[in-house]
């Protein structure tokens, strides 16, 4: 393999660079050789991913959370036109608060084992999911989920796992709602929503937002749904992490289908993200397709 290694610093509030010389001993340990490149700003993983593609890089590996990942991908996919072979293969050094997409891949977290993972080279074909412009791989969202992530966005005295519950807790306290018009292949809802959820994998920033997603099966999973009480929310939130049974999505005013095509017209804007990442302007439609077994990721 031909690899490139793009590492994000700031990944879990610069705890990505703190570590970075503990992945690049693993890695090396692990017989890989790479040529390494560091993120120095926002959306800078977007074009290193671009430029490692047209250098003729087999493999890129993203060494951070989440969000870099999903930069990546959509540098990537510059390179791609829908249809052909993904250009290249995907690694994760999972350096992330919450490593979502490597949880739903089943992957390591720890690092020694995760450059094991990219030295063995075995790739499974994943699903690739698209909202509006920007391609995702483990989760979009609008309505009350990327509200929270506005809020996450600024706390910056916790870290971790807990920080991501603060801002729910905060978020709810808000209460924001909107009127929405959702369709997908087999059926539509009008009506009131506090959250639409829409995922490749299972969780996001820790909570089971579409618990039976499955990033191999070829759909995105629809989870949404209307509380109309903070209590009635609260209520939800820790339902959020069960994985299966008890979920929140078997509440009253909770659905969660499967599907291949969805659109969203919103009534008011709302914010909006993809694999953590808030696009820049608040949005009232959203427009999601897949493209099944798309990207080859090295996995176990």
């Amino acid at each position: 393999m031909n690899i490139k290694v793009l590492l994000n610093p700031y990944s879990n509030r610069w705890n990505a660079q703190k570590r970075w010389p503990e992945a690049d001993a693993a890695l090396k340990a692990a017989g890989v050789d790479f040529d390494l490149s560091v993120s120095e700003h926002p959306d800078h993983l977007v074009d290193l991913a671009a430029d490692a593609v047209k250098q003729g890089f087999s493999t890129i590996v993203v060494a951070g959370g989440d969000g870099s990942i999903g930069e990546v991908v959509n540098g990537i996919a510059r390179h791609w036109n829908g249809r052909d072979k993904f250009p290249v293969a995907l690694g994760i050094i999972p350096l992330g608060s919450a490593n979502d997409f490597a949880f739903a891949l089943g992957l390591p977290l720890d690092l020694n084992e995760a450059a094991k993972v990219i030295a063995a080279g075995n790739a499974k074909l994943v699903d690739l999911c698209k909202c509006n412009e920007r391609f995702f791989v483990n989760n979009s969202a609008g309505g009350l989920e990327p509200y929270v992530t506005t809020k996450h966005e600024r706390i910056h005295w916790i870290k971790g796992m807990a920080r991501y519950l603060v801002a729910a807790v905060w978020a709810i306290m808000d209460k924001p709602e909107w009127q929405g018009e959702l369709k997908w292949d087999g059926g539509e809802f009008n009506g009131p929503l506090s959250l639409v959820s829409v995922g490749n994998g299972r969780r996001t920033g820790g909570f089971f937002m579409t618990p039976h997603a499955d990033p191999f099966d070829g759909r995105l999973t629809l989870a949404f749904g209307y509380r109309g009480t903070r209590l009635g929310l609260f209520g939800a939130l820790p339902r959020a992490f069960n994985e299966d049974k008890g979920s929140y999505v078997e509440m009253d005013g909770m659905r969660e289908v499967h599907c291949t095509r969805l659109t969203i017209h919103l009534d008011k804007p709302s914010p909006a993200h993809t694999d953590g990442e808030l696009f820049d302007n608040w949005l009232t439609d959203f427009d999601y397709q897949i493209f099944p077994g798309a990207v080859p990721v090295l996995t176990r």
